[in-house]
């Protein structure tokens, strides 16, 4: 499994100051005021700010309604109140984020276990806190913006207050959500949302030097950064939304205006690859894979809290990112990536994807699933099983019977477990299970006497971070609303 080392990319620009809310959140802005013009700043102003003291109060004040002024005159929308500031250190966001967090559930951890992304040895709330407690450069909620900053100086970065400051305006036109019932569609909604609030931010830099007067960006530090070690299969399905979101919200502005992307909040995408691939939307919505329980009495399907089966999608973004993680796409993230995207999440091996249902199983402290993937064509779904034989060879797999797709990964390796892969037609089936034999009793070859189709199901809701933050690397990772 590759471990991605992260560098921080965004320009950091030098805004020292205090910690404290800079102004009240929820302040009515005056509803007659012209389009571009918040408190006493317009876009095009010029403030006697250089960066190098520490900024005023009222100097980090004009920063931000500058910006929103700025903000105004590109999406051609009005913030409709005033937007509280707060600026706190990397050790205090993690004391608030870390404090009372609970083991994943049984069926979180066998889900990104089978997806070969986090280990069976390793809880996968752990994995999310150690990437996004070096992560986040901010978020936005309910009226607030949090600024995330490492060092003592209080360095603010100016593409994070405008990319929160997008946020906060969403939300006051749109009533900004986190949705989805999946995986899949949590990962596509979050990509309309972050998608806007880095492509804004884009336009803003556009705009400086010739039409407006910008603070100087200056190159971060990124010696410690190099250092950070983070899951690269658990980042890039988180990062998803930042990466192809962008590309997504542009494609919908160059195309339909302001006005298709407004349409867009109303109905978002439902799937990654409406992300990745802009021109499925909205029509290309995910297919219903159903899962019949061929189970024995002794392997019970996972169950939500209302005692109902539980099921996830994964979607196109984490395939991806599983497949690159474990090295069977070799290239770099960057390469055929667009204009206002880092990185690029098409590949032949996934991009025939049309939809997935996971159902895992467990016989007491055992735990396995079955993953059934639908494919536009047979040769979609040829391509990707063998890809996913790929993934098994690379975690030490031995090919048990090959002729029926059954892998054994050895008990001292980390995805330790037996696997079957088949091709059905256009679908690929994956059974997971402790040892060989197990594969037969959570997915029979045959249908026992209880038999139920299974269809994608809403899981409960996980206990929720702030509503949307900001990335702080060039690998951005931000918390999703649901693993």
């Amino acid at each position: 499994m590759r471990r991605l080392s992260l560098v921080t990319v965004v320009a950091l620009v030098v805004l020292a100051g205090c910690t404290a809310p800079i102004s009240d959140a929820g302040d009515e802005l005056d509803g007659d005021r012209e389009l571009g013009r918040v408190g006493d700043y317009n876009a095009t102003d010029t403030l006697e700010i250089d960066g190098s003291d520490p900024l005023t109060e009222d100097e980090r004040e004009a920063v931000k309604h500058r910006a929103m002024a700025r903000i105004e005159e590109i999406r051609g929308l009005e913030f409709e109140e005033d937007v509280e500031l707060e600026v706190v250190s990397r050790e205090e966001y993690r004391e608030r984020w870390q404090r009372d967090r609970d083991p994943a559930s049984q069926f979180t951890n066998e889900l990104w276990r089978g997806a070969f992304v986090v280990d069976g040895e390793r809880d996968v709330n752990e994995a999310f806190d150690d990437l996004y407690g070096d992560s986040i450069l901010g978020y936005y909620s309910d009226g607030r913006i949090v600024l995330v900053v490492d060092d003592a100086d209080d360095r603010i970065d100016r593409t994070t207050l405008v990319h929160e400051l997008v946020h906060a305006l969403q939300d006051q036109q749109f009533d900004l959500e986190s949705g989805g019932a999946t995986i899949d569609e949590r990962r596509a909604t979050t990509g309309l949302v972050e998608g806007e609030a880095e492509y804004v931010p884009s336009l803003y830099d556009e705009r400086c030097g010739e039409q407006w007067e910008c603070l100087d960006a200056t190159a971060p530090d990124t010696a410690s950064l190099d250092q950070r070690s983070f899951n690269a299969g658990l980042f890039l399905s988180v990062y998803a939304p930042y990466a192809e979101g962008p590309s997504f919200v542009a494609h919908r502005h160059e195309t339909t205006g302001w006005e298709g992307v407004d349409a867009v909040h109303e109905n978002p995408p439902t799937s990654t690859a409406q992300l990745i691939h802009p021109e499925r939307y909205p029509e290309g919505r995910p297919a219903d894979v159903a899962i019949e329980d061929r189970s024995t009495s002794e392997w019970e399907p996972m169950a939500d809290g209302d005692g109902e089966r539980r099921t996830e999608t994964v979607g196109e973004a984490t395939l991806f990112a599983t497949l690159w993680a474990n090295g069977v796409i070799d290239r770099p993230l960057g390469e055929g990536a667009g204009a206002y995207s880092r990185y690029n999440y098409s590949h032949p091996a996934t991009d025939g994807w049309t939809g997935d249902t996971f159902v895992a199983y467990a016989d007491g402290d055992e735990t396995g699933h079955v993953w059934k993937l639908a494919w536009e064509s047979e040769t979609d779904a040829r391509e990707f099983r063998d890809a996913y034989v790929e993934v098994l060879e690379s975690q030490g797999a031995d090919a048990v019977d090959s002729a029926d797709g059954v892998y054994r990964i050895p008990d001292d390796e980390e995805f330790a477990g037996a696997y079957r892969v088949s091709l059905e037609g256009d679908e690929v089936v994956i059974v997971g299970g402790p040892t060989v034999a197990d594969l037969e009793a959570i997915h029979g070859s045959s249908s026992p006497s209880r038999s139920t189709a299974i269809s994608p199901a809403a899981p409960p809701t996980a206990p929720t971070p702030e509503a949307t933050s900001r990335p702080g690397t060039s690998a951005d990772a931000s918390r999703p609303a649901n693993p």
